[in-house]
């Protein structure tokens, strides 16, 4: 079965006019906070935060000004609650105000027959926008002239079932790209500390991009405990994590940090943001 799925959260997180989306994205490039010039890595595996374009934007820009064109593995938080907890899509085109992006069905079946935990499903994927707003940066940089796979995964609890899951699915991942001539990398969407004072944010998210950098998922999860740490995509950035282990990164790097409050100048109630790579 044919599926397009049209884009949810245009108009709202990033403009839905063409142009003024292509100048929208040039912006976070050329914002204080953002990277201002290109400069490839041979990245493995990232994190990018995912709030509109005004906010967490210039903070995104900093993987996609180090990112190389390949292919892209996309894992992103569930925030509606609809679906499947492990959900990946397997066919389809998913399409932006800068054009159409198909879903590499070879790809997906591979992963799809490595990580048995995950589950076809689309409705998982049909409202939410961790993943979409990713692919607008990608178009900026490199057209329509890649693939993706989508990953959708339900994160109620940092619990060990969680963590086991998450290099379950890492793992995987790694093993279905086992002999690919085709460049891939995996992102992983997640937003940091949500709606408390940006000093306390910092401190939290500070702790936590610590345990990210040494990729130490355990000592990620137990951190997201003891802080009671509002970041919506730990599931997604543990993945990230193991799936670099999985491919011989042996470190992360901090490319750039900041809070909505670094944006608007409203420091009593922020959301964090961070771009890390894994090389």
């Amino acid at each position: 079965m044919f599926i397009l799925r049209p884009p949810a959260v245009a108009g709202t997180f990033y403009s839905l006019e063409p142009e003024m989306l292509k100048k929208q994205i040039d912006s976070c490039f050329k914002h204080k906070l953002g990277p201002k010039k290109i400069e490839k890595e041979k990245i493995v595996s990232a994190i990018v935060p995912h709030a509109g374009y005004v906010y967490s934007g210039p903070v995104a820009a900093w993987v996609y000004s180090r990112i190389e064109k390949a292919n892209y593995i996309i894992v992103g938080p569930n925030h509606s609650g609809f679906g499947e907890k492990f959900a990946i899509m397997r066919n389809g085109l998913w399409k932006t105000p800068l054009g159409e992006i198909a879903i590499d069905e070879k790809m997906a079946q591979k992963i799809e027959k490595e990580v048995k935990i995950l589950e076809y499903d689309v409705i998982a994927h049909e409202y939410e926008h961790s993943i979409e707003v990713q692919l607008p940066f990608l178009q900026f940089r490199f057209g329509n002239e890649f693939k993706f796979v989508p990953i959708c995964i339900m994160n109620e609890f940092a619990d060990d079932m969680l963590l086991e899951s998450c290099k379950v699915i890492g793992k995987g991942i790694a093993n279905a790209l086992k002999g690919e001539k085709e460049r891939w990398i995996l992102i992983a969407s997640s937003d940091f500390s949500h709606y408390i004072p940006q000093e306390l944010a910092e401190k939290v998210d500070k702790e936590l991009i610590k345990s990210i950098i040494k990729m130490d998922t355990k000592d990620f999860f137990d951190k997201i405990n003891e802080k009671n740490a509002s970041v919506c995509g730990f599931a997604p950035i543990a993945i990230c994590m193991e799936f670099a282990k999985n491919v011989g990164a042996k470190k992360g790097r901090l490319l750039k940090y900041a809070t909505s409050g670094d944006i608007t100048g409203e420091y009593e109630s922020v959301v964090g943001y961070a771009s890390i790579i894994f090389r």
